[in-house]
């Protein structure tokens, strides 16, 4: 029999490292396989041009959990602020810009209506964030269950919902599935609002402001409590704590090990073998890779009943974002702007409008002729990521479908002009300071972060794919149905974002199973 004790986990991304530090912690002997030759999954802090380093993927910290902040003790394993809690400013071509400061908006041409709507709709977007930030750190309930801790955790989810008022309830209830298009126009009269709101709503998804489920994958966005903030170092520097306090506790490291597939013996897991044939034995295998890749790349579709394998072949992932990286010789000079509003959080969303047709291209196959762009200099407010002098831009631009219909090596280099031309706009002597461009297309995100489609939720945020439903029913407590496999990755609850919070409670259901 395999020792139960030893842990294997795949990916040495930010979920798959809080794991291994709650399970080393709790006396297991953890060894984290890693494929590339640097920690972090999509939240890290690489070089990509001489003398400059990017978030390459995630670049914006404001999910991460609290209480395992606390817990992993990450503030003495390195975890610093280089800026916290930014605001957000909503870009206009000829610079009459609104700047978003929590329940505050501040601009030409904000109304008093809009003001006080903008109040209204930070008190119940804040609330009912609550309801879906509270359920986090929750093992899922099981569907058409007796089992009372199930029952228990249902009703306190009703309870908290009830407990809102009959109001609050009533409206959490109308808008949660519906989409960010209706709810902006009935609240908001500034084009500029709406825009920049909805793309709380959609970024990263395969999404309009049109689309139902955009309401609730705003509320996932809102549902981090302590603000918006620049790491210092970078996103890197977050898995550089949370692997540093798993070290702390015994855990066992390792990188530029690909595992090629898990050892099966009489349904039971037995470890893990790498892509050189080495094989490493435990009796425990939790999966920090999205659920497509773990259970048919890793583990084999022959393992699983049939009705699984639909499921998990089911499950929407397809990629519509894209990552862009400038390497800057000076500071980005925003029409509008001063050096301090340019190290905010810049978004290019002129009106919802606006927004709803650049997601029409992604519905066939075609990035966006305008897409949508969330912006941060981080450079700005950390001097370490570029030479003296120097900047990095960092930008997520939405609309940039995986499959597209030109293919994305036709496509490459017209569409980064594209998005350096947009970004022109605002900045008009930005295209003179490119040193260097990179551009990170979903196919790109795929190869080098290792996520099928390039979906860096592992998984479209919807209510048909959240709690109890993700990532398939049969799955969604963290263990599966192969004796010994779990998962921890952001295909899992409570879903994508740098949190956290389904690698803790991942590492809590293998606990649980001695």
């Amino acid at each position: 029999m395999t020792d139960k004790n030893r842990v294997i986990i795949i990916g040495g991304g930010h979920n798959g490292l809080v794991c291994a530090a709650y399970l080393a912690k709790a006396g297991k002997q953890v060894t984290v396989l890693e494929a590339s030759g640097q920690l972090g999954g999509a939240a890290i802090t690489r070089e990509f041009a001489p003398g400059f380093k990017v978030s390459a993927g995630a670049h914006l910290l404001n999910l991460l959990d609290q209480d395992i902040r606390k817990d992993l003790a990450l503030d003495a394993h390195g975890l610093q602020m280089a800026r916290r809690a930014i605001s957000t400013i909503a870009l206009d071509v000829e610079g009459r810009h609104l700047t978003f400061s929590a329940d505050r908006v501040s601009g030409e041409g904000v109304s008093a209506k809009d003001q006080a709507a903008m109040v209204e709709y930070h008190r119940f977007m804040r609330r009912f964030a609550g309801i879906i930030g509270g359920l986090r750190n929750q093992m899922p309930p099981r569907i058409r269950t007796d089992n009372r801790g199930d029952l228990i955790r249902l009703a306190k989810t009703a309870w908290n919902i009830r407990r809102m008022g009959r109001t609050d309830m009533r409206e959490f209830l109308r808008i949660v599935g519906i989409n960010m298009y209706d709810i902006l126009k009935e609240n908001f009269e500034h084009p500029l609002i709406r825009g920049a709101l909805s793309l709380d709503g959609v970024l990263g998804s395969f999404l309009g402001p049109r689309s139902n489920n955009s309401v609730f994958c705003a509320l996932h966005r809102w549902s981090g409590t302590d603000g918006t903030h620049i790491v210092k170092g970078g996103m890197g520097a977050v898995t550089a704590a949370i692997a540093a306090a798993a070290r702390s506790h015994g855990a066992t490291i390792r990188t530029a090990s690909p595992v090629a597939g898990i050892m099966m013996e009489h349904g039971q897991v037995q470890g893990v073998e790498l892509d050189n044939g080495e094989q490493v034995q435990a009796g425990t295998v939790v999966s920090n890779a999205d659920p497509k890749t773990t259970f048919f790349n890793l583990l084999g579709a022959r393992h699983l009943e049939a009705g699984l394998v639909r499921k998990i072949q089911n499950i929407r992932m397809r990629g519509n974002a894209s990552k862009l990286h400038l390497a800057l010789s000076g500071i980005p000079e925003f029409t509008g702007l001063n050096q301090n509003q340019a190290g905010e959080r810049l978004l290019i969303a002129p009106d919802i409008e606006y927004v709803e047709r650049a997601f029409n291209h992604a519905k066939y196959g075609e990035h966006s002729a305008q897409p949508v762009a969330e912006i941060s200099i981080a450079s700005l407010n950390d001097d370490a990521l570029a030479p003296a002098g120097q900047h990095v831009l960092s930008a997520i631009i939405q609309y940039t479908p995986y499959a597209l219909k030109s293919g994305w090596p036709n496509a490459r280099q017209a569409f980064m002009e594209r998005c350096i031309e947009l970004i022109a706009q605002y900045a008009p002597g930005i295209r003179e300071q490119v040193v260097h461009a990179e551009l990170l297309t979903p196919v790109d995100i795929e190869r080098e972060f290792r996520i099928q489609g390039g979906h860096w939720h592992h998984g479209e945020l919807a209510l048909d794919q959240f709690l109890m439903t993700r990532p398939a029913p049969g799955t969604a407590q963290y263990q599966t149905p192969v004796d010994g496999l779990y998962l921890c990755g952001a295909g899992s609850h409570p879903g994508g974002g740098v949190m956290g919070s389904a690698g803790r409670n991942a590492a809590n259901a293998v606990l649980a199973n001695g």
